[in-house]
């Protein structure tokens, strides 16, 4: 039989917290957030396995899809909507859905994490097919919506990852990726958006950044196909123009108005 012990919901080895000065609080939270990348680190050989399957998916034209709930759904939903204007990837390329749906982005929806089915339902709407992939978040690894999420999508020969902070979860049982990493109890005992969190976050961000720069979305180490949408990108757009071609601010400028991206810019440049 499998042990599983939830860490995440284990005591905090910190007690009377109401009795720190704000400069202790403060420490200490760092010296627990200072563990998280080391916890991470540890992960990596679980985070390649996983980015390596959803690059060759996508470029078979599949999506990448995060569900959750709570703290877990809110981080696949920020990730997910970062990529387009990072990247210049179409909006539906990564995907977030959150239990409960976008009205749980802002406010907690009673239960919502608890329906085993509603997960399958709400990736249906997206049209799921076999050449996705769906990465179910969790930090305990026990949310039902994320778990029957998975279990019909592995019914379905839909390929599964995971990201959960407590070892041999059922989440990670379900998952045929699983990324474990373990960052031990909160500094706030159960609190799992701090520590566990975090964790999730910087997966999240190696998750997405690898794999769009194996899909080509990255030159150098310049985000080439970011969007243009507001006066501090225009700017980094020029000066990453200058830096390729070697022009001046204003014919660099010039050029970015004209072709709509840094890279397209470069591309179509003559002498």
């Amino acid at each position: 039989m499998i042990t599983f012990t939830k860490t995440t919901e284990q005591s905090s080895k910190y007690e009377h917290l109401e009795k720190m000065s704000v400069a202790e609080l403060l420490a200490n939270i760092n010296n627990e957030d200072k563990t998280v990348p080391f916890a991470v680190e540890k992960a990596l050989p679980q985070i390649e396995n996983l980015v390596t399957e959803i690059v060759s998916k996508m470029k078979l034209g599949g999506r990448l899809f995060y569900i959750g709930a709570g703290t877990s759904g809110r981080l696949g939903i920020v990730d997910a909507s970062e990529c387009p204007p990072t990247f210049g990837v179409a909006f539906d390329l990564v995907n977030g859905i959150i239990a409960g749906g976008d009205k749980a982005i802002r406010r907690a929806v009673e239960n919502a994490e608890d329906n085993k089915t509603q997960a399958w339902l709400d990736l249906q709407e997206q049209n799921i097919s076999e050449n996705d992939v769906v990465i179910g978040i969790a930090a305990s690894g026990t949310t039902p919506y994320v778990i029957g999420g998975l279990e019909k999508c592995n019914e379905n020969n839909i390929s599964t990852g995971s990201i959960s902070c407590n070892a041999r979860s059922p989440l990670s049982q379900t998952a045929k990726f699983p990324i474990e990493v373990i960052v031990g109890p909160e500094f706030v005992t159960g609190s799992s958006r701090m520590k566990a969190g975090t964790a999730q976050k910087l997966v999240l961000n190696m998750i997405s950044t690898s794999t769009m720069i194996q899909l080509g979305r990255v030159k150098g180490n310049k985000m080439v196909d970011m969007q243009l949408s507001n006066d501090k990108l225009v700017d980094r757009g020029v000066k990453m123009i200058i830096s390729e071609i070697n022009v001046s601010y204003e014919e660099a400028s010039e050029l970015l108005k004209k072709y709509g991206s840094v890279r397209k810019a470069v591309e179509n440049y003559k002498l």
